[in-house]
Order: C-alpha cells, then structure tokens, then sequence
C-alpha cells in the first residue's frame, strides 16, 4: 500500500507546456505515472509530450474530461497560489506545488483556502513524491528508489535523495517517500504525514528528514511518541553547524530566538525514542538497528 500516490492516481500536470512541466511528465510517464491531462490557459485543445497528454485551459475542465485526482504544479511563483486554488476548486483532492519562491503572505491566504476544500496540499517548494513501483510525482529520480516498507518524510528534496540513495543501496525498499518542502508556510507538515504512515499497514518503519527553524520536528517528535510507538521512526537533522540566526538553504531553515535549533530537534526526538543519525548515511545502519531488514 502507498499513501499519496499510486496506481489509483490520475495525474494533471499545471504548466505541462513550459519547459519543467513537460522534462518532469516525461520523467513522471517513463516511471509508469497515469498523466492523464495538462493544463496551461490558452493552450487547451493541443497536446503535450510528443501527443501523448491532452491540453486544457482550465483545470475544471481537465478534472471533467479526464477524472484527474491529483495535480502537480511547474508555474512561476507569481501564478502558483492561483493554480493551487484552482486545482483544489476544481475538486483535485491532493495537489504537490513544486514551485519555489513563492510569498509567504500569499501562502498564508491559500492554506486556508486549500483546507476548506477538503483537499491535501503538499508543498510549496517540495520535490513531490514517489511511491516506487507505483508512481512518482514531482521531480525525485525515480531510479533511486526501491520498493519496500519503509516511510520518508523529509523538509529537504536533496537530502531525500541522498537518504533514499543509501537505503536502495543497503537493500531497504520504500514504501512512499514525501518531500513537504523547507518553505514557512506549507501545506502539510511532519505530522499530517507522519499519520498517514501511521496507518498504513505495508509501512512498518519511517525516516524523518528535518533541518534547523522552526518547531515542526520537535511537534512531530512529541505526536510520533503518541502514536507511532509500534513502528520505529529514525531521523536525521540537518544544519548542525549552522551559524545562530543564519537561513540555511531553505527560507524557514532560520533559527531565531534561539528556537529551532538543531540541538533542541535532536534532543526532542531522542526523548521521544527516536533514534537519530549523526550523518545521513547512517540511517540504513540504523533501520537495521530497530529491526528492518532488508527487501
């Protein structure tokens, strides 16, 4: 079983014209993805990636002819918030916004938008999600992958692919693996992830990627102590070194106050039982540790 994405899912590509959009539906087609439609406005009626993806304007029309029930979204950031609320509007019920530099003021008016929906966003300025053997959605490799029982939720799109790398490499499979984006204002955090692994009976264990700002990890450590008690969770926390008050990579990679520290996300998810990695090549060692094998 795969949460998010998989062989149920029926993709609609946001900017499937412009140069991302179609390299990544071609990435996503090639790895066995259902995209079933497009959508750029002014271009409905052509088709994308050598004919093979029709072309819609709008996305209510593109759910319409084609039961589309997931979107991913390539648009430049000052188009993306009205794509998200497009997309959810439309009654595409989880939308991966893969766009970067997106405004926080204009995030904080369409989280509640995408909420009130009903719908599931994940991102902005995520690298999306690959359930392997299945689908994948947005921009991670598919051939890093390999299918297996083991969940990944990471704030980092490069360090997910360094950490999957690893495990592939020591034989431990995945079962989907989730970029939530480094971005302030997000749509899905650790913890709304981390509960769907939960119940997801073919995830026996997960690994959690965090990196320095903000208290997502520290929250996510405190409900995995709750509720996760019978899958082990390992984690890796990224910026140890980082300067106080400096933004690391990602814009809510920023310790202020003296919050959000590396060292306060460490010790949180070790109080939580979590075991936690020293590098991120580490984490196969540790899986095995807590008792996954490999598959």
């Amino acid at each position: 079983m795969s949460v998010l994405v998989g062989t149920e899912t029926r993709l609609l590509v946001q900017g499937i014209t412009g140069r991302e959009g179609e390299f990544h539906a071609r990435q996503m087609l090639a790895y066995g993805t259902r995209v079933v439609a497009g959508v750029t406005p002014g271009r409905g009626g052509v088709s994308a990636v050598d004919g093979s993806v029709p072309v819609f304007d709008t996305c209510e029309e593109a759910v319409r002819e084609t039961g589309a029930n997931t979107s991913v979204i390539y648009v430049p950031a000052p188009a993306a918030p009205d794509a998200i609320v497009e997309a959810v509007g439309a009654g595409i019920g989880t939308v991966f916004c893969i766009t970067e530099g997106i405004p926080a003021l204009d995030m904080l008016k369409v989280v509640p938008v995408v909420e009130a929906s009903g719908a599931r966003l994940i991102g902005p300025n995520c690298p999306g999600a690959t359930s392997p053997g299945r689908a994948k959605v947005g921009i991670i490799p598919g051939n890093i992958h390999h299918e297996g029982r083991v969940g990944l939720v990471s704030r980092s799109g490069t360090l997910t692919y360094e950490v999957v790398q690893a495990m592939t490499d020591a034989g431990i499979g995945q079962s989907t693996c989730v970029g939530i984006g480094g971005d302030p204002i997000i749509g899905s955090t650790f913890v709304d992830i981390l509960s769907l692994f939960a119940a997801d009976p073919q995830t026996e264990a997960v690994v959690l990627i965090g990196e320095i700002g903000g208290e997502a990890e520290e929250t996510a450590a405190g409900w995995a102590a709750e509720n996760l008690r019978e899958k082990p969770v390992v984690a890796f926390i990224a910026g140890r070194t980082a300067p106080e008050g400096k933004r690391m990579g990602h814009a809510g990679a920023i310790i202020s106050g003296g919050r959000g520290t590396a060292a306060s996300k460490v010790a949180a998810l070790q109080a939580a039982g979590i075991r936690v990695a020293n590098s991120p090549t580490e984490i196969p060692q540790l899986l095995e540790e807590a008792g996954v094998r490999p598959s």
